[in-house]
């Protein structure tokens, strides 16, 4: 297993003593390499955590550039930065903020003809886009692929977030949860709803400590259940998701 440098070990210091990660598992976390799709809302809360936890590669794939609208909740950007690529500036903060770790960004959108070509070769996948026919092609090939899928989004004051291995018996995959649902257009996204900005960091929070937890290896399995969290009343809720012996990704 990789070694920690002097710098990673004091960087990592408030990791390495916790019982249950430990230096084993911050080397678990360096070792590993995770796609995140989306450097929006919930991607602005993500990567930072996901960098500053010691994620030895990175992968951002976004094909956006920032718009004023974007900065209510995507505090990755500035104003001086309107129309500038998001992948290109999400990775630059990455860089600034952890050198330690490899990144590159990716200003392209995913679709059917080159998922497997971005998102081969990585150990996990954090989706927080907010285009619902790419969910389902990230969904479909993190699946046909055998990588872990975080899947976060974040919607008005409401937020939800699971972690899928469809592949494995008894474990739902992103189309087991969703079903037969629309693959060809966007579907109830914030432009349209709205969202508070502290909705999608909550939400991406919580998609990069189950990320952590899954690639560390530490805590309880949380594969096939849904973490819905409400703005309004503050309260979480989680539910265990059944497969579909009938889902033409999973089945």
């Amino acid at each position: 297993m990789t070694e920690l440098t002097n710098t990673e070990l004091e960087r990592y210091a408030r990791h390495i003593v916790l019982p249950e990660l430990g230096g084993i598992g911050q080397r678990r976390l360096k070792q590993s390499s995770v796609a995140v799709i989306g450097a929006g809302g919930v991607g602005s809360a993500v990567i930072p955590a996901l960098a500053g936890a010691g994620i030895g590669r990175l992968t951002i794939i976004d094909d956006g550039s920032v718009e004023r609208s974007n900065l209510q909740r995507q505090t990755l950007f500035r104003d001086d930065q309107i129309d500038v690529s998001k992948a290109q500036l999400a990775t630059g903060f990455v860089g600034a903020l952890n050198p330690d770790i490899a990144v590159h960004g990716i200003g392209e959108r995913i679709d059917a003809s080159n998922a497997e070509a971005l998102l081969g070769g990585h150990d996990l996948i954090v989706d927080g886009c907010d285009n619902f026919a790419t969910r389902l092609v990230v969904g479909d090939t993190a699946t046909r692929l055998q990588i872990p899928l975080v899947s976060a989004a974040a919607v008005q004051f409401q937020g939800q977030v699971a972690l899928f291995r469809g592949w494995e018996a008894r474990k739902p995959c992103y189309r087991c949860f969703v079903g037969e649902a629309f693959d060809t257009d966007d579907c109830d996204n914030c432009a349209d709803l709205g969202v508070l900005g502290a909705l999608t960091a909550t939400a991406g929070s919580f998609a990069a400590l189950v990320a952590i937890r899954a690639l560390a290896s530490i805590g309880e399995d949380s594969a096939g259940k849904l973490f819905l969290f409400n703005g309004l009343t503050l309260e979480w809720r989680t539910i265990r998701l059944p497969k579909d012996s009938g889902c033409k990704s999973c089945g």
